[in-house]
């Protein structure tokens, strides 16, 4: 049975519903733990029947262990004057992620070994974070770094590092298969638009478009924590994780730049076969990155103990953008066509793994005479009968059981939709069996 997950579906309409989502959960401080996670997940919570998981502090996850819990409510440096020079309750950014409680007086060069500034780009503050050794720190723009006057600064962070847990979200779409689809998203970062709420808003709606369909696989959507998060996950779901086929994790994906994928560590995975023959279709420029262990969370999934087919989707790659973990990484950089052309290239995507089938041809020994049959008036309607017509040689020359359809539309150099409709045609005519 064909599956069609892409029907019925307005992708400019829920591009802006995407990019509503990511103006919500703009100004809420995140981390790999803490309220600003779980708010977060809420927030989710409105578009989809997510699940809430909650992982103590202390909890042993292969070589890791779930770190204590952060929060914050408030965080400034005053001026001997007293003025606010600082204010977390402006940007949240301006805090080291993770940053230890502080109320101390001090002067300038005590304090300047807890600032951080991005030199090349003075009016941008930076993203810092200080996971695993305790720490404290502020983040400005270079330009007020330089406007710092040789006195003493009141220095105040309200936060908290205490046992509690890491929080994380799944949704679990039931297929007519326990075969699983894995769809990952970090969704750890403050105050960063491109890196990653793109990302999860993309995996929320994709969700929510799934979840209205009547899919072949089961799909399995996490947002999680980066690194911490995916290890976690599969420390506790180790004993099923094999149901996995296919896999991608999501990120960055609402900046202008070109799309990019990663490759899943197999590297010849279906998953990988699939994007890459939807970006080659595209009429678009791409590229294709080789794995590394370097990265977002499928380093984790491709890791040598479970090398799960999961591949990287996005745009501009990490670090190769200049707002990437900057306060330019804003509302203005991430924009609904962007959204827009990302989604659909992912619903081309899954398009592709729900209908790559294999097939056999019922007649196999030299090519059918077609003409008898009516399949050249069944195609006449078509706007390219000759590539339908070879499109039809191909399926039956290579439906010998041993290819799918995809094989096939990468030998033939045939968009697989045609593939797809063509093999459908031929069964109709009793001349394919899947």
């Amino acid at each position: 049975m064909e599956t069609h997950i892409g029907m019925d579906i307005n992708i400019n309409d829920m591009s802006k519903e995407m990019y509503e989502l990511i103006s919500d959960l703009y100004p809420l401080c995140r981390s790999i733990t803490g309220d600003g996670l779980r708010k977060t997940l809420h927030l989710i919570q409105q578009h989809i029947p997510l699940t809430i998981n909650e992982v103590k502090s202390g909890t042993q996850v292969f070589d890791w262990t779930v770190p204590k819990e952060w929060n914050i409510r408030d965080a400034y440096i005053k001026n001997s004057k007293g003025e606010k020079i600082i204010d977390f309750q402006k940007s949240n950014l301006h805090v080291l992620n993770y940053s230890i409680p502080m109320n101390q007086k001090m002067p300038l060069d005590d304090l300047k070994a807890h600032l951080f500034t991005l030199p090349d780009r003075p009016d941008w503050v930076p993203y810092r974070t200080s996971y695993y050794k305790e720490n404290w720190g502020f983040c400005l723009s270079h330009n007020q770094f330089l406007e710092l006057k040789d006195e003493e600064y009141e220095v105040y962070i309200d936060s908290s590092l205490e046992e509690g847990h890491l929080t994380y979200g799944e949704y679990y779409i039931k297929g007519e298969k326990d075969d699983e689809v894995l769809i990952s998203c970090h969704s750890c970062h403050p105050s960063l638009a491109n890196d990653n709420l793109a990302g999860i808003a993309l995996a929320t709606f994709l969700a929510k478009h799934l979840g209205q369909t009547s899919p072949s696989y089961s799909y399995r959507f996490i947002f999680i924590p980066g690194t911490i998060g995916s290890i976690t996950w599969l420390a506790l779901n180790e004993n099923q994780v094999d149901k996995i086929k296919h896999g991608l994790v999501l990120t960055c994906l609402g900046d202008p730049g070109k799309s990019h994928y990663k490759k899943s560590r197999q590297g010849n995975a279906e998953i990988d076969k699939a994007v890459i023959h939807v970006l080659q279709s595209s009429g678009q420029d791409y590229e294709i990155q080789e794995f590394s262990p370097y990265g977002y969370d499928e380093r984790q999934f491709c890791s040598p103990g479970f090398n799960l087919p999961v591949g990287c989707f996005m745009r501009s790659p990490h670090g190769t953008y200049p707002q990437y973990h900057t306060s330019a990484d804003n509302l203005d950089l991430v924009q609904p066509q962007y959204l827009a052309d990302s989604l659909s290239k992912l619903l081309s995507v899954l398009q592709i793994v729900e209908n790559n089938k294999k097939y056999f041809n019922q007649n196999p020994k030299c090519e059918p005479q077609l003409g008898k049959r009516g399949l050249y008036s069944a195609i006449g309607g078509l706007t390219d009968t000759k590539k339908t017509e070879m499109a039809m040689l191909w399926i039956l020359n290579f439906s010998d059981g041993n290819h799918t359809l995809l094989d096939i539309a990468e030998k033939s150099g045939l968009e697989f939709d045609l593939i797809k409709k063509t093999a459908d045609t031929l069964s109709q005519f009793n001349l394919l069996k899947e």
